[in-house]
């Protein structure tokens, strides 16, 4: 059984294929069913996937498919959902394309978020939503460890980096160390030392001369998956 935002949100999506033929953006569909963010759209969508009820197209940004529809209508939710009212309320003809919603990046394994273990295991891909990164070249890693969740960084959440070689002052970032293991930080210099601070007062400091650490890239965002 759906439950109502489920419910809401595939009833929209089909509305707007069967009218369109286009699926609706991250942010129509955030609108459309009041959310704060997008991200709670990417939970829904997943949830949806889970049960059945629909499928994301690989390798294509804003493609879903209805597999399978509710089998009886909820008044009640879809009087609440506002979709025929925003449906109504435009003139689909003339509203511009929306942007891409969804991205997809390298996954290229797991990262220590504790001391430093192997990165870069190996690469799939990960769909991102698109506002959760800036611009620049990305990559994810998925994190292991607990000394970074008093920044709310958490085992098996999925670090979003973008790409850069030098690092300010208080920036977590991707730093590799002896060209061989990786670790996810705050980057301070300390002297003529560089400084990687965890986030948890379990851990202490790491301290290594500057030829030792190499910046990978810079933290933009977080992305975490609820079973």
């Amino acid at each position: 059984m759906l439950t109502r935002k489920q419910h809401e949100l595939i009833c929209f999506i089909d509305d707007r294929l069967k009218e369109t033929g286009v699926s609706p953006s991250f942010e129509e569909m955030k609108d459309a069913l009041e959310l704060k963010s997008k991200s709670g759209v990417h939970r829904l969508i997943s949830a949806l996937e889970e049960r059945g009820f629909l499928r994301r197209l690989p390798n294509r940004a804003r493609a879903l498919e209805i597999l399978k529809l509710p089998e009886r209508a909820d008044a009640k939710a879809r009087a609440g959902a506002k979709v025929h009212d925003l449906s109504l309320s435009r003139n689909l003809r003339n509203l511009p394309e929306p942007a891409n919603d969804v991205v997809e990046i390298p996954l290229h394994g797991r990262i220590a978020a504790g001391m430093p273990i192997e990165a870069f295991e190996g690469t799939s891909m990960l769909s991102v939503p698109a506002a959760l990164l800036g611009t620049g070249d990305h990559y994810a890693l998925e994190v292991s460890g607990d000394s970074m969740v008093e920044a709310g960084i958490l085992d098996g959440d999925y670090a979003l980096i973008r790409r850069q070689e030098v690092a300010r002052d208080g920036e977590i970032v991707v730093a590799l160390i002896d060209e061989s293991e990786a670790t996810l930080k705050f980057f301070r210099r300390e002297g003529a030392m560089v400084r990687l601070d965890p986030a948890n007062r379990a851990y202490d400091p790491q301290r290594y001369a500057p030829d030792q650490v190499r910046v990978q890239g810079r933290l933009s965002g977080i992305l975490r998956r609820y079973d």
